[in-house]
């Protein structure tokens, strides 16, 4: 954040990016990292969730990880941390996008 943001508020996130320091990928210890996939993967499940979802966590100073949310629609925008997250990892948002709506039209239609 800036001196301008402590707080990753309304302005922060949705006003342009020289207001706000995102780190993505956010810099962690790979334990940490691990963990959080770790439980964002089994929250993940124990939701039941399909096809996309953010899970986001607190990773406090003595790298304690509690989880904040799962974000089942996820903001899909440019400013976006779910695209932004996926085209760190290399995955770039046509790519991203295809993905997705591969995986849906493999599903089953109807009510579950």
């Amino acid at each position: 954040m800036t001196a301008e943001h402590a707080f990753y508020d309304f302005d922060a996130k949705y006003l342009p990016e020289e207001n706000t320091a995102l780190d993505v990928p956010a810099q962690v210890p790979a334990d940490v990292e691990a963990r959080v996939r770790e439980l964002s993967v089994a929250a993940f499940d124990a939701l039941d969730c399909e096809g996309l979802a953010r899970v986001d966590f607190f990773v406090f100073p003595d790298g304690r990880v509690v989880l904040n949310e799962v974000e089942t629609m996820p903001g899909f925008t440019s400013l976006s941390m779910f695209p932004r997250m996926w085209a760190a990892s290399g995955v770039d948002y046509p790519t991203l996008v295809d993905r997705l709506v591969t995986l849906a039209l493999g599903r089953d239609v109807g009510l579950r």
